[in-house]
């Protein structure tokens, strides 16, 4: 109960009067915070026109607001060098860009960082990186300038973590369920030897690739297909969805580098990093390009292992995150988003001869 008036001082100590339903006291809110307590989940933004009850909350019903109490939600577009951390997701034993994050906004809001429900688009596992991973949070309170916040957060945050972009964000809006589409892109050095400087952001292939037949293969992948066969054992307690949607798979050869551009509604627990491992079995010309469709109908990933084994996390990076264009649109009444700012300089400061 001391920690929902600390979080939230405008509530009354007693009497019901000034509570909106269901809570007709500080208890009966305190038991509802409570009772309902789950894992970081979204919250409705005072952005909008009227709270919810998060009583009401449900697996199907992802946008439901925690209690009818105002919070603003933010959207978040963040950079990092994934070499050093243990992935996205928050761990207490190991360092993850989430653990490093919520501390940041923790030291800023002086939230409690199960008060932030930060959510993030996807969970990168460790060693792999990202330019344009998104995340949304929120606070019982708003948030001005978005500028000196996006300054603090970034001198807060070590500097292979960089917040690239900080907005107010519509209720609907949600870093995880508004996605259309995420693009990843995995790079391959192809040389006999490796360049030091790409050590950390690609795979050393020391055989020559054929780049014409991994297009080749590269298209039977695009489409909507079970990718059963592509996906590690999932880390998570749900089931995911093994049938996604591949609208695009590029090969680009770039100098010594190939780049390999995939883009989908979601992929499962290290599906890219198979589809590439099979890719790089064709582009050695190991095993046909037509191998692809007959692994994919397997449905089994034992059957994949017999022809390749996923690629390391070093030459992956999460590119950009597509959301539902109705969802991007900022609140009427919310601060400028901040996309950081140069510094300037007022007069010219070198003497004058």
């Amino acid at each position: 109960m001391l920690l929902l008036l600390q979080q939230f001082p405008s509530l009354p100590s007693s009497g019901a009067a000034s509570f909106p339903p269901p809570f007709q006291n500080v208890q009966s809110a305190f038991l509802c915070l409570r009772d309902c307590k789950r894992p970081p989940l979204p919250v409705l933004s005072a952005f909008s026109s009227g709270p919810k009850n998060w009583c009401d909350w449900n697996e199907d019903n992802a946008n439901s607001s925690p209690f009818d109490l105002p919070a603003y939600k933010w959207r978040l577009v963040i950079a990092y060098d994934g070499t050093r951390f243990s992935g996205w997701q928050y761990q207490r034993s190991t360092p993850t860009i989430q653990c490093y994050l919520e501390d940041a906004l923790t030291k800023i809001t002086k939230l409690e960082r199960e008060n932030l429900h930060l959510v993030g688009a996807g969970r990168t596992d460790a060693g792999v990186h990202a330019w344009g991973q998104v995340a949304h949070f929120i606070t019982p309170f708003n948030l001005a300038n978005l500028d000196d916040v996006h300054k603090a957060l970034n001198g807060l945050l070590p500097s292979d973590i960089r917040i690239r972009e900080i907005g107010a964000a519509i209720p609907e809006f949600h870093a995880r369920f508004s996605v259309t589409s995420k693009i990843y892109h995995y790079k391959i050095y192809c040389d006999a030897i490796m360049d030091p400087f790409q050590r950390h952001y690609a795979f050393p292939s020391v055989y020559k690739l054929n780049p014409d037949t991994m297009r080749d293969a590269a298209k039977h992948f695009v489409g909507r297909h079970d990718f059963t066969a592509f996906a590690n054992g999932s880390r998570n307690d749900r089931v995911p969805d093994p049938v996604k949607i591949i609208f695009r798979f590029d090969v680009i050869e770039m100098g010594h580098l190939l780049q390999l551009e995939v883009e989908g509604t979601g992929f499962l627990y290290r599906q890219v990093r198979n589809m590439v491992a099979l890719l790089l079995q064709v582009g050695m010309e190991a095993v046909p390009s037509d191998i692809v469709p007959m692994i994919l109908a397997s449905r089994d990933r034992k059957e994949l292992a017999k022809f390749a084994l996923s690629v390391p996390p070093q030459g992956l990076c999460l590119v950009a995150i597509k959301y539902k264009p109705e969802h991007l649109h900022p609140p009427a009444d919310a601060p400028t988003s901040s996309f950081g700012r140069h510094r300037s300089i007022g007069r010219c400061k070198l003497p004058c001869f």
